[in-house]
């Protein structure tokens, strides 16, 4: 019998979240295995020009500008999942933020040292150096 529970979104309720509020799709129709052009054109139009998108029954997608983009975008999102799951675990309300904070949050700063998508590969590559030290010959 399907689940009759509404869709449980990221709600911005804190920073790392609020990177992502309006930045996410949501595909309610699982269909099976994404095996044809036809389902790939519905899950493209799905994203439109989001970042993100949860699929039903299945798991998430996360696209960016390069691999390293992609990694830390999935990375904060299950980050910020987690936060939300734990807070809501609680039964009190969450404390949203105003959309005046969520605009600073998805505003670059001026202050910023790294070049668009060098912070991305600065910390894709830190990663990559964690897992070469915690689990050599992974790659074999």
């Amino acid at each position: 019998m399907p689940s009759k529970l509404s869709k449980t979104q990221c709600l911005p309720a804190t920073q790392t979240a609020a990177f992502f509020h309006g930045r996410i799709a949501y595909d309610d129709t699982y269909t099976g295995l994404a095996s044809s052009l036809e389902e790939g054109e519905r899950l493209a139009a799905l994203m439109g020009d989001k970042t993100v998108l949860f699929l039903k029954n299945h798991g998430v997608v996360s696209i960016g500008d390069t691999v390293a983009q992609a990694y830390r975008r999935l990375y904060k999102l299950e980050k910020a999942c987690q936060t939300q799951i734990l807070a809501m675990s609680t039964g009190k309300a969450l404390n949203i933020l105003s959309d005046e904070v969520i605009q600073r949050v998805h505003t670059p700063s001026g202050s910023d040292r790294h070049p668009r998508g060098e912070r991305e590969r600065l910390y894709f590559e830190a990663n990559m150096r964690i897992l070469d030290r915690n689990n050599p010959g992974y790659a074999d």
